[in-house]
This record gives C-alpha cells, sequence and structure tokens, in this order.
C-alpha cells in the first residue's frame, strides 16, 4: 500500500511495492497522502514505487474487445492526476520500474521524471489493449510533449527502456536504480519557490487545457453514440 516518508524537506510517497495498479482503494489512498504531504513541513514531492513497478497502470478488468471506462472511476483517477499536476510545491517521479498506461498518465503529471537504466519500460499501450485515451488523459500527455513525441508515445504503444525515454524526451533523465530517488529529490528541490501557492496558480495556467479536461466528465462511446 501507499506510504510516504521525509528525506530532508522533500516528501517521498511510495506508491507501493505490487503493481500498483490505479483502483479506487490505492487511488484514495494516494489522494489521503497528499492530504499528509501539504500538511506537513516538506516543499517538494518525490513519488516512486518499491520493486518491479511504478504503477501498471488502471485498475480495470480484461476483455476481448474495446474496454469502457466507469465514469465514476475516470472522475476519481483524473482527480488525482490533476491534483498532482497542478500541486503547489515542485514534484518528480522516480520511476522505479513498469509504467505503463495510467502509471506513465501518473508520471506525466510531474514536474520532472528520472526513470532506472536497468529494467522497466515506460509506456503508453492503449491501442494495443483496447482502452482509449479520455479527453484529459491526452491532454495531460499532450501538455507535456511535443506533437511529435506524443505521437510516437500514443499511437504505438512503444515500450521505452529509460535511455530510450530519456531519448524521446518522455523522462528528462536516466540513471542507475542506486541514484533514481536521490536525482529525482535534488530535482524536486532544486527551485523551491518563495510563494508555493503563486507556483500553483502558474502550474494552472501554464496547464490551463489539461487541468480543464482532466475535470471534465467521461461519457463512454456507447453514451456518445446514442
Amino acid at each position: 500500500m501507499p506510504s510516504l516518508r521525509l528525506i530532508g524537506a522533500t516528501a517521498v510517497l511510495d506508491l507501493g511495492a505490487d503493481q500498483n495498479r490505479q483502483g479506487v482503494i490505492w487511488l484514495q489512498e494516494v489522494n489521503d497522502l497528499l492530504d499528509d504531504v501539504l500538511a506537513s513541513p516538506a516543499t517538494s514531492l518525490v513519488t516512486t514505487g518499491t520493486g518491479k513497478f511504478y504503477s501498471n497502470g488502471l485498475d480495470v478488468a480484461e476483455a476481448e474487445g474495446p474496454v469502457e471506462l466507469d465514469p465514476d472511476y475516470v472522475r476519481r483517477l483524473q482527480a488525482v492526476y490533476r491534483r498532482v499536476l497542478t500541486l503547489p510545491m515542485p514534484t518528480a517521479a522516480a520511476v522505479n520500474g513498469h509504467a505503463f498506461g495510467g502509471g506513465a498518465l501518473l508520471a506525466m503529471a510531474h514536474d520532472y521524471r528520472v526513470m532506472r537504466t536497468e529494467r522497466g519500460f515506460f509506456c503508453f499501450p492503449e491501442v494495443n489493449i483496447g482502452i482509449a485515451f479520455t479527453e484529459g488523459m491526452a491532454a495531460l500527455v499532450q501538455s507535456k510533449l511535443s506533437a511529435a513525441q506524443a505521437r510516437d508515445a500514443m499511437l504505438t504503444g512503444r515500450r521505452f527502456d529509460g535511455d530510450q525515454a530519456a531519448a524521446a524526451g518522455l523522462v528528462d533523465e536516466a540513471v542507475p536504480v542506486d541514484q533514481l530517488v536521490e536525482r529525482a529529490v535534488q530535482l524536486a528541490s532544486a527551485h523551491v519557490p518563495a510563494h508555493p501557492q503563486t507556483l500553483g496558480a502558474v502550474k494552472e495556467i501554464m496547464y490551463a487545457d489539461a487541468a480543464s479536461a482532466l475535470e471534465r466528465g467521461h461519457r463512454p462511446a456507447g453514451a456518445l453514440a446514442g
């Protein structure tokens, strides 16, 4: 289960030691820990996982055909992405292992991303598993990548290892695992603002399109056709 610790003035939110799939209970636990971060003396945030996964994505049952996401689940999911996206402190994702689908989306919501070199893939597999991006999810990715980078990541379902993800601009750096959290803490804590709430306001403005899209309700494809 997710947990929280401090390294200096940086809160390190561990997403868990399992696949860290983003189910309703997991999302609530992460959201509660974000409350704790904002109530603590922390001035920056790093998220990471323990073991093989950063996060293996959405908690959705497999299906033979396209998967329709439940609107209430999407609302909960996107609320966490939006909160991280606009958090009033610097944030960095220390991607310790696989970040698939929702895991990659969560990492994208951070200001900085660092990935380990030895193991793990960063991937948006939606086109290969029958789950379409919601408008909010697509806007989140597109807010952080160039049009060409988003095309190559979102339309191909390609798996990027750490070095490839860094070369493709999906993450800022790839480093050995024994440097991963330390480097993420360095990036997150390098430019702590004098006015955190202003930083949050700047993020709201910078990412206004994505933040707005993440707030909008999701209508499954069947509902759109009706």
